[in-house]
């Protein structure tokens, strides 16, 4: 079980090793490999990530406590019930991750490349979103209260049950978004209407 405690890691490659339960208590990792990686349960405090490659990682149930993973690929990971809490990850790119029963507690999530995900029935509250691209994604159910959605893409993005109340949705493509269910505050109503061509007195 490796343990890293105030390291600093630049440009090392890290592919296919076995980092199963390592704890990282505040190192930094520079544009480092993690390529095919085994991180499962691995633990990250106060850690640094920038522009590192986790492309086909296993990070199933790896536990990330404000941790900040910046401009990283995380294409086809696993990162099956891991969890994130109050993470940095913008500008990080999720294609074709898997994120089945992944937790996140706060944080920001920015920029980050999230289509086609599937979130249905999460807690994603207070989380930044800020011109995150969900297009396609599913929250389905999901508590998506005093979120910041501020330019996000959600083209085709289904919101179907969501809690949208107190979220910031300015740019946000309404004629795209499948709403059905889901519950909004009257500014939001009001906004949406008039983005529909309403006139609201």
């Amino acid at each position: 079980m490796p343990m890293y405690t105030d390291q600093l890691f630049e440009e090392v490659d890290f592919s296919g090793e076995d980092f199963r339960e390592a704890e990282l208590t505040r190192c930094t990792f520079i544009k480092c490999k993690f390529v095919n990686t085994q991180l499962e349960e691995a633990y990250t405090t106060g850690c640094k990530f920038e522009n590192c490659d986790f492309h086909g990682a296993a990070l199933n149930a790896s536990v990330h406590d404000e941790s900040a993973f910046t401009n990283c690929l995380f294409e086809a990971a696993n990162l099956f019930v891991a969890k994130f809490t109050a993470c940095k990850m913008t500008g990080s790119d999720f294609a074709r991750a898997e994120l089945s029963g992944i937790t996140i507690v706060k944080g920001d999530w920015s920029y980050t490349n999230l289509r086609h995900v599937k979130l249905d029935k999460q807690n994603l509250r207070e989380i930044r979103f800020v011109e995150a691209d969900l297009m396609e994604a599913s929250l389905e159910k999901s508590d998506l209260r005093n979120c910041d959605l501020t330019r996000a893409n959600l083209t085709q993005t289904n919101l179907s049950g969501a809690d949208l109340r107190g979220a910031e949705l300015e740019g946000v493509p309404w004629k795209t978004i499948n709403l059905k269910g889901a519950r909004m505050d009257t500014m939001q109503a009001i906004t949406l209407l008039r983005s529909l061509g309403a006139k609201v007195d």
